[in-house]
């Protein structure tokens, strides 16, 4: 079966429909956990964790999660196997994302003992698997917005659509001009828009220590793995996922354009990073080599900040 096979009949999603939804929970997951990913006091935490507290802690996020999905997810219609089937398949990538991330700045090592490591990736894991949950379900393009809603929603929608249209009918240049003005972002508005996002992250985590920390402890191999991940997942949020104003902001074209359009939000993200720990003073008395791995560091956390600005800032 291709992935743009139909939609059955019962509502069901095809494989794509799938593969977009997992893709924007994994970049929802980043987005609303990375902070907890980068805090120090966080990784402390599996030193002293309990085996029962873990397991609380892993019960408690479940039930959250079924709640979640029950009452504000995606699905609103869902059965109650579809709600736990979402909760687990939102732990399990949960966990995936944490171990990922944990592994690339360093804090997971062959050198540990087996109960630090598990203790630190299920303490990550299950706010990554909330944030999983939450950009799933919110942070979906248009095509998501009518899933899960009841067939007397569906006329009431539709019967709000056709007063809708013959107000429109009477207003058709002030939509118009409000299309012309949305259209007038150009590149120079992009570059704007991409370098506010990227703030508005990044400025979150420069001044703390684990950014310090994590350039000097790993080698060049794993910040350059940092830096493909914050590539691929730029690409991955504003191309492939369908993020909320990925149609309207962000055009899919050929190859070279998605890779062209990908690079150009990464330097943004490099450019705001350096000159946020040029503010902060990090670069003071610093080796080039350590400015940079700084940089690259940051520029995770940036780079997500950019490319969800682009489509998030502008709705």
């Amino acid at each position: 079966m291709s992935l743009e096979a139909t939609q059955p009949s019962d509502g069901g999603r095809t494989v794509a429909e799938s593969l977009q939804e997992y893709g924007r929970g994994v970049a929802g997951g980043l987005v609303f956990s990375l902070p907890l990913l980068y805090t120090m006091e966080v990784w402390s935490a599996g030193f002293n964790a309990r085996p029962l507290h873990l397991i609380l802690y892993v019960v408690a996020t479940f039930v959250l999660l079924l709640g979640y999905n029950r009452y504000v997810g995606l699905r609103h219609d869902a059965s109650l196997t579809e709600v736990v089937i979402d909760s687990i398949e939102e732990m399990g990538l949960g966990l995936v994302l944490s171990v990922s991330v944990l592994w690339l700045i360093g804090r997971l090592t062959s050198d540990m003992p087996v109960n630090e490591i598990v203790s630190k990736i299920v303490i990550e894991a299950m706010t990554v698997a909330i944030g999983v949950s939450v950009g799933t379900a919110q942070l979906g393009g248009a095509n998501q917005d009518d899933e899960g809603v009841s067939s007397g929603s569906r006329k009431q929608d539709g019967k709000a659509e056709s007063e809708r249209a013959e107000e429109n009918s009477d207003d058709g240049d002030d939509d118009a001009d409000e299309g012309e003005s949305q259209k007038e972002i150009g590149f120079g508005g992009q570059i704007v828009i991409a370098a506010c996002g990227a703030v508005l992250f990044a400025a979150n985590v420069a001044p703390t220590e684990e950014i310090v920390m994590i350039a000097a402890e790993n080698s060049s191999r794993r910040l350059l793995a940092l830096a493909l991940f914050s590539l691929v997942f730029s690409a991955l949020i504003l191309y492939f996922s369908e993020f909320k104003g990925a149609r309207q902001f962000v055009r899919v074209g050929s190859p070279v354009a998605i890779i062209g359009g990908t690079m150009m939000t990464y330097a943004i993200a490099l450019v705001v990073s350096a000159l946020i720990l040029l503010f902060f003073g990090r670069f003071d008395s610093e080796a080039l080599n350590m400015c940079v791995a700084q940089t690259v560091v940051l520029g995770v956390a940036a780079a997500l900040g950019a490319s969800a600005g682009r489509l998030l800032l502008q709705q």
